[in-house]
This record gives structure tokens, sequence and C-alpha cells, in this order.
């Protein structure tokens, strides 16, 4: 199993087929097929289900795939590590959609101006969802909310984010739940430390088991914050995203200093690498 292999087989799966990679990698494609063979024949099993014209992971294929991530991630470190250079190659980032809408625009694209060698990939997802994600060595580093594990964590505290009850035009003023007419809690989906917020401040109110009625899932704030102007139901949603909408057809309250939640920055503790270091620095003087 050689380092080449590994990247080749990483490139197949990134691009969907033999074909793409071949061109991202600059091969001719007799030579990745020729190279995936012989990987397959190295570790004893085969990596894909090949189906007509398409290339599918098999379960092993899988397993392999998280290792060379691993692999290749440790080689460029201890290229870094080694020979001192400007920030290049990859760096996975993931961060939770608001974060993404509200507070990265800017920032990214400082970045990708002052370090254009390097490869910036940005994912959304809930908090829990993200936190795994760099656990397992498939994110580099993640914007998360909320309290952060510190076993393997290395984290930055970035911004402070307002949750703000927002419900429909009209409503009447918020407080607590006991001041709520709608029955219908808009969240994102499990794993999401806002949602976590929500479902425990309902539970805060007077009123016996107090708690919404119906929870709908949605994957965007545009979409909850269209269904609150339809008088669907209610949501925390952050002040920052409410700023880039404005004050459309709904109302929204202050939970004051029991709203705010910290938004953190993250990393394995052995995945400081200098890709990493640059994001964080700018995100700090930015932030």
């Amino acid at each position: 199993m050689e380092l080449a292999e590994l990247e080749i087989f990483r490139a197949v799966v990134a691009e969907g087929g033999v074909t793409r990679a071949a061109e991202r990698l600059h091969r001719v494609q007799s030579n990745v097929t020729t190279r995936l063979r012989q990987l397959e024949e190295s570790v004893g099993v085969s990596l894909f289900i090949r189906d007509r014209k398409r290339l599918v992971l098999t379960p092993a294929g899988e397993i392999l795939l998280d290792y060379s991530e691993r692999i290749l991630g440790l080689v460029q470190e201890a290229r870094h590590a080694m020979v001192p250079q400007e920030p290049r190659g990859r760096l996975r980032v993931g961060a939770m959609e608001s974060t993404s809408a509200s507070r990265l625009p800017g920032p990214l694209a400082a970045f990708h101006q002052r370090w254009p060698e390097v490869q910036l990939e940005l994912t959304t997802g809930a908090t829990k969802h993200l936190i795994d994600q760099v656990r397992s060595f498939k994110l580099d580093a993640a914007l998360v909310a909320g309290p952060i594990p510190e076993d393997v964590f290395f984290s930055t505290p970035l911004y402070q984010e307002e949750l703000m009850i927002t419900v429909p035009r009209g409503h009447g003023r918020v407080k607590t739940p006991d001041d709520l007419k709608v029955e219908t809690l808009i969240v994102f989906e499990q794993g999401c430390t806002y949602r976590s917020f929500a479902e425990q401040w309902f539970a805060s109110g007077s009123i016996k088991d107090r708690r919404p009625l119906r929870i709908l899932e949605l994957g965007s704030y545009h979409a909850m914050l269209a269904c609150i102007a339809a008088g669907i139901g209610m949501a925390f949603v952050p002040r920052s995203i409410l700023n880039m909408h404005g004050q459309q057809n709904f109302s929204a309250y202050s939970l004051g200093k029991d709203g705010r939640i910290t938004t953190s920055l993250i990393c394995r503790r052995e995945q400081q690498t200098m890709v990493f270091n640059a994001l964080r620095t700018l995100l700090l003087t930015e932030s």
C-alpha cells in the first residue's frame, strides 16, 4: 500500500469515477485503473462494486477511505511541521447553518485572498454532527455552539450569539413559554444546540407538562422565517440572522443574557496545523 495509491483512491471516491479523478490528478485513466487494482490486491479485498459506469464503495472501501483521510492528513501535517512554509493544502471546515450565513462570508473571502493555495472546503450541519465529524477525522475543524467536550478538542471561543424568540407579527410579547399562542416549535435536526435550548426553555414554563404540541424540522433559516411569517409557529433565531432578513411579518423578543450561546472553533488537539492556525488567527481578528 503506497501513499500515491491512497491519494488516487481518495480522488476516485471524491470525483465519483476514474475519468474525472484522472483529470484532477493529471494522470491517464489506465494508470488510475491500474493503481486501484494494485491497491485492491495489496489489501486483499474489493474496494468498489462496479455497477456499469459507476463505482460504489464496498464496506471495506468505506473503512479504507476513513484510514486514507487520516493517513494523508498526518502526512500533510508532517510535511508542514518539518518544512515551515505558507499555508497550503486542504482544510475541511464544518459550521452551523447560521454561522455560515452570517459570520463566515467575509472572513472566508479574506482567507481565500490571503492564502490562495489552501483548498478550503465548507460543510454545514448540527453541532453534535460536526463534533462527531471532527472527532472521527472527517473534518479538520468546525464552528459549533455550546459547551465543548475537552477530552480530545482544542477550542477557541469566537462569537456570542443571542437567540431571539421569534413569532408571527401581531402575536404579542413573549417572555416565557406561558405567553405563547402558537403550538408549533420550528427547529433544525436533532443534535442542534439551539434546538436543545428551545426544548429546555419550553420545559421551564409554569404550566405543567408545557411542551410544543408539534415539532417542525427544517433545514434553513430562510424556510424557518417564512413559516413563522405565515403563522405556522415559533423558533429561536440568532439575532445575527434576523439582522440579515429585517423584520418581515414576524416579531422577535430578547431573552437577555439567558439567550446568549458561545460559538467556538474546534479541532482535535493533535491537528493544530499551520493551515488551521491561519484560519483561527483570521477569525479571531475579524470576530
